[in-house]
Order: C-alpha cells, then sequence, then structure tokens
C-alpha cells in the first residue's frame, strides 16, 4: 500500500502541469530530450554526510531507449528519481526539452517495480486515472483507455480489477496508465525485477512494441545485463562509491528485437564487456 500512495501522490502532482491531454494528441510525437550536467546528490545527517552521485553528465535523446545498469548501492535508483523530480539535486542541473526539472510533472511517466495499481478501480479506471486529473471530459477519456488496452493488449480485462490479474499484466496495465498522461519520457525503475524468467522475456518484447508506438524517450534501470542490452539502443555502466557514470555502451543490435537476437555473437561479446565492467 506504500507503493500505491506513492504513485497515487506522483499522479497527483503530475496532474498539477500545464497544460491538458486530449485523445487527438494521440497521434502526436513528443520531443523528450534530457541533458544532465555536473549532477552532485548528497545526503546530510547530523553527525556525517553521504555522496550518492557525482558528477553525473548524460544526454539522452529524442525517443531514445538507454538503460542504466551498476551494483546496488551505485545511485541508478537516486539518478531516476532525480529525473523524476521526486528528489532534489545538490548541485548541476536536469532539464528537459530545455526546461529545468524542479518537481514532478505530466510529462515524466514513472513506472515502478512494485504492482502499484490502485486495487479499487478497474484496469480501465487505472489507465484512465490521471486524465481524469486533468478533467479531461469521459468520452475523451474512454478513446485513450481505448488505445492503450489495445496497445498492451488487455481489451478483454478493461473491467477486471488488479487482484484478478497476473504480475505481468499488472504492469502491463502500469505502464499503459504511465502512458496515458502522453508524457514525453518513461522513467522505469526496475518493472520487470518481480516477474518471472518467461513473463519477463514476454514483456521486455511488449515493451518495445509499446516504445516503438508511441514514441517516448525511456529511461530505464535493471541490474539485468541481459534485458538491459535487449530492450536499449544504450547502455549506461554506473560505479559506486560515490555513484558515477564508468562507461556508455552503443547497442548495436538490428532495431526488430527477437529473442534470437540473444545467440548472436554481437550480443554475447557486449554481455561479456559489461559483465567484466561490472565485475570489476
Amino acid at each position: 500500500m506504500e507503493a500505491v500512495k506513492r504513485e497515487a501522490n506522483y499522479d497527483e502532482q503530475s496532474a498539477n502541469a500545464k497544460g491538458s491531454t486530449r485523445a487527438k494528441e494521440l497521434a502526436v510525437v513528443p520531443r523528450g530530450e534530457i541533458v544532465i550536467r555536473g549532477l552532485h546528490k548528497v545526503y546530510e545527517t547530523k553527525k556525517s554526510q553521504f555522496e550518492a552521485l557525482k558528477n553525473i553528465d548524460l544526454s539522452i535523446g529524442t525517443n531514445e531507449f538507454v538503460t542504466i545498469v551498476g551494483p546496488s548501492g551505485c545511485g541508478k535508483s537516486t539518478l531516476l528519481r532525480i529525473v523524476a523530480g521526486l528528489d532534489e539535486l545538490t548541485d548541476g542541473s536536469v532539464t528537459l526539452d530545455g526546461d529545468e526539472v524542479i518537481g514532478p510533472g505530466a510529462e515524466r511517466g514513472m513506472v515502478f517495480q512494485g504492482y502499484t495499481l490502485f486495487p479499487w478501480l478497474t484496469v480501465r479506471e487505472n489507465i484512465e486515472y490521471g486524465p481524469k486529473l486533468k478533467g479531461i471530459s469521459t468520452l475523451e477519456r474512454r478513446a485513450i483507455s481505448n488505445h492503450f488496452l489495445k496497445v498492451i493488449k488487455l481489451e478483454a480485462f478493461a473491467s477486471a480489477y488488479p487482484k484478478q490479474l497476473s504480475g505481468g499484466m499488472k504492469q502491463r496495465v502500469a505502464i499503459a496508465r504511465a502512458l496515458a498522461n502522453r508524457p514525453k519520457v518513461l522513467l522505469m525503475d526496475e518493472p520487470f525485477g518481480a516477474l518471472d524468467a518467461q513473463t519477463k522475456l514476454e514483456m521486455q518484447e511488449m515493451l518495445l512494441e509499446v516504445w516503438e508506438k508511441e514514441k517516448t524517450t525511456v529511461l530505464f534501470i535493471t541490474h539485468d545485463i541481459d534485458e538491459a542490452i535487449f530492450l536499449s539502443q544504450r547502455i549506461v555502466v554506473m560505479g559506486a562509491g560515490p555513484g558515477r557514470i564508468l562507461k556508455t555502451f552503443d547497442v548495436e543490435l538490428p532495431d526488430k528485437r527477437t529473442s534470437e537476437i540473444r545467440e548472436l555473437p554481437e550480443f554475447l561479446a557486449l554481455k561479456r564487456e559489461l559483465g567484466q565492467l561490472l565485475k570489476h
């Protein structure tokens, strides 16, 4: 329930962003360029300081799919929360399309690892939650939810409640709910980490289909090297103590990703290189 409350708080803050979403905007391609410069994050206690992030410089282009990997404690999720506007930076800057990020906003959708759907709402009502907060009409909200129910292939479950869904189905709805606000950026914090291996593979393929259709910039966090390579156009490797960027890798694989791609020499070579870097 704590995760649900956190998600509700994020959605409510996002709904205060200027502008309104309309069903006709489904055909509009957002920009979604993220620029992070000189970012530092220091946590202070009464007795000491903890430097969580140091000298983070990263640019993510429009409609780019970028994944961050790194050991536990390297600050991956902290960085994502700063981009989301859920945490404050100590120094540096984060901009989205040239505008400084100073708090949550509807132009940034967030998907957490936990199943943060509202259990008292149906699948359709969960998807329409953000647009409803914005004051969008019932007719327009229905057009939006119909679109995303089709995108995530859950049209038959529009009237179901979260307790009636599998884990993978719940995350499909969470992704659709985040996208229903028509964000420029989709921020994903290990969204498939709690799923079984087979469902995880299916969700990865589904996410790529959604990304290709919606033209949304994606910043994705994972511990899974295979997942990072399969999904990404670019991979950012972070180290700990303090959290910092060690190296970035362009993923030179075909745009169309299928399960067979995991057997390609290029995939396996990049997997070895990433594994060795993270090991040390």
